[in-house]
């Protein structure tokens, strides 16, 4: 299954949501100290953009954990669908197109998975991150907003990718 299903999109955005519910710290203190506040939201943002990167044709024991992350969430999502709401399972939610990526693209997100690993570990915001990059394979690839986010998510790894590695 290469694709992501309605169940899946809507788990991803349940993530989502719930993430925003609990970060947010009302609109008075947002206002007066707003990146305070966005910090505490940051570490969610990076790892959902990774796992955005992750299921945009990483093979290898990366690519196949995030579809493996991806499949399991699609049945679940699509059970809690038809057997928690009475709705019916679809077949896919995904985009038409996207960029995958390149060699150096790949290279970025091998060097990211390490950073994702040590920051998870070494962070006070471990839980998020676990859940950004959930939400991230989840919504990669759906044919909504976040799956418009991978193009230039892509784009951005491949350049860089390209700046550091060189045009190998």
């Amino acid at each position: 299954m290469n694709y992501v299903t309605m169940g899946g999109v809507t788990i991803g955005i349940c993530i989502l949501v719930a993430t925003l519910v609990r970060w947010w710290p009302g609109l008075k203190p947002l206002k007066k100290y707003p990146l305070r506040h966005l910090k505490a939201l940051s570490p969610f943002l990076a790892s959902c953009a990774y796992g955005c990167l992750t299921i945009l044709g990483v093979g290898g024991i990366i690519g196949w954990l995030a579809k493996a992350a991806r499949w399991i969430t699609n049945w679940l999502g699509d059970a809690a669908l038809v057997w928690g709401v009475g709705g019916n399972a679809q077949d896919h939610a995904s985009a038409a197109a996207y960029i995958p990526l390149t060699y150096q693209g790949g290279g970025i997100v091998l060097i990211l998975t390490a950073v994702i690993i040590v920051a998870m570990k070494k962070s006070n915001y471990g839980n998020d991150m676990k859940m950004g990059v959930w939400c991230g394979i989840c919504l990669g690839t759906s044919a909504g907003v976040a799956g418009f986010a991978a193009v230039p998510l892509a784009t951005a790894a491949n350049w860089i990718g390209g700046l550091a590695y060189g045009n190998v």
